[in-house]
């Protein structure tokens, strides 16, 4: 069954970067991006295109179109994107939707999603790796009236207008069945990404990817939640050795300590 299929995507700060490079603008409330790393494709948003990818190719027909909120730089994420495979790209981009919240954002997203056209399914990571919110996705889902599946793992079948999945709980997980249209957010056991071919890096350097402000969309940043204070967290440890003759005396001096801290 060919699916018209929209993937959202996200760039975000690259997870791999050492600690001692990570900063923080308190006045500003914004992360400070480390010199000389580039930002990346979320990593739950690159199993959501990949396993969009394999339903093409099993399927051997259908579109993706992705779609991606954010600054300049997002370009490049969605270029890797149709270096990957997708057919098409948007990207939406407007300074007044710059430090947009979860709610706003997937406004967003879906009056971009509306925009493109019909479609089957909307693919979505099931988080972002910076701010693991994890709302996103729900929120787009709600506003375009689908039903929503979150997290999966796999997908079984796509037949006869309804999809199959496998969707994690705590001990296991449930086979859900849907019918589409319908919201996907997908978690990263269910593939591995694969990497651009050549083929595809050249056909993404050639891409022509619109750009949509606020005020294409009809959307307006009406921010719903309020960030008093970012900051990294910073934890003290103390260290004191127990002096003793013996082992057994160690012991004792130690399990009097734990005592004293109200810790046994």
């Amino acid at each position: 069954m060919p699916l018209n299929i929209v993937v959202t995507l996200k760039q975000v700060p690259d997870p791999d970067i050492p600690p001692s490079h990570f900063r923080v603008d308190e006045g500003a409330k914004q992360v400070i991006p480390p010199a000389g790393v580039a930002p990346v494709m979320n990593g739950y948003d690159a199993n959501a295109l990949e396993e969009a990818l394999r339903l093409k190719e099993h399927d051997g027909g259908g579109t993706i179109s992705v779609v991606s909120l954010g600054p300049d730089t997002a370009r490049d994420t969605l270029k890797r994107a149709i270096a990957m495979g997708a057919d098409n790209a948007v990207h939406v981009n407007d300074p007044s939707l710059a430090n947009a919240d979860s709610t706003t954002t997937a406004r967003v997203l879906a009056a971009a999603i509306r925009k493109m056209g019909e479609f089957d399914v909307v693919m979505c990571g099931r988080q972002a790796s910076d701010t693991d919110g994890g709302q996103v996705h729900i929120g787009i889902g709600e506003t375009l009236g689908l039903p929503i599946i979150s997290p999966i793992q796999k997908i079984e079948e796509v037949a006869d207008g309804a999809v199959v999945v496998q969707r994690i709980v705590e001990d296991g997980y449930q086979r859900v069945k849907v019918r589409l249209p319908a919201l996907l957010g997908v978690s990263s056991e269910i593939n591995e990404p694969r990497y651009p071919p050549l083929k595809g890096i050249m056909a993404a350097g050639r891409a022509q990817i619109p750009v949509w402000t606020a005020a294409d969309l009809g959307v307006a940043a009406d921010p719903r939640i309020e960030l008093r204070r970012l900051y990294i967290e910073t934890r003290d440890a103390h260290v004191e050795l127990i002096q003793a003759d013996s082992p057994a005396e160690a012991g004792a001096r130690l399990a009097d300590k734990l005592r004293e801290a109200r810790l046994v």
